[in-house]
């Protein structure tokens, strides 16, 4: 695959990514007086895989190809850092599911400020992770891309 189309398709995972995080927030700050039980259903099918998927993209093609293109040990420890908090992101995921699932079904779930923090942490290291990518590790494909195809 080349490389613009890895940047393409790790674009479009953030952007999946970005919109059940806005899905998410407005969920949490709905909370606890108006819920969307239909959106929370759908989302608790939703959000882990999105979030695998996404992962097993950057691990299986997109961090491969920057160390491949720019260097290992420029990037090593940024990918070691985002890799750890795909497993956090994806414990989240599972969780938010499981949650969202008894939400949209009307099941007791507790401490209501709870699931809010659940949200939110997740949404917003997620956001944090897309930004690092988008800001750091995109670039440097993007900029070897141009440069080797102007070369």
């Amino acid at each position: 695959m080349p490389d613009s189309h890895i940047c393409a398709k790790t674009l479009a995972h953030h952007e999946r990514q970005k919109t059940l995080c806005a899905r998410l927030e407005v969920i949490a700050d709905g909370l606890p007086g108006s819920i969307n039980l239909q959106e929370c259903l759908v989302l608790a099918r939703d959000i882990y895989p999105a979030v695998r998927l996404a992962h097993e993209f950057e691990e299986n093609e997109f961090f491969p190809r920057l160390q491949q293109r720019v260097g290992q040990e420029r990037v090593a420890d940024g990918i070691e850092r985002l890799r750890y908090e795909h497993w956090e992101d994806e414990d989240y995921a599972e969780e938010i599911s499981v949650t969202l699932n008894r939400l949209g079904r009307g099941e007791p779930i507790g401490n209501i400020e709870k699931v809010s923090w659940l949200l939110r942490g997740f949404f917003s290291g997620v956001r944090r992770h897309i930004a690092y990518e988008a800001d750091h590790l995109l670039p440097m494909l993007l900029v070897n891309t141009k440069t080797r195809t102007s070369a």
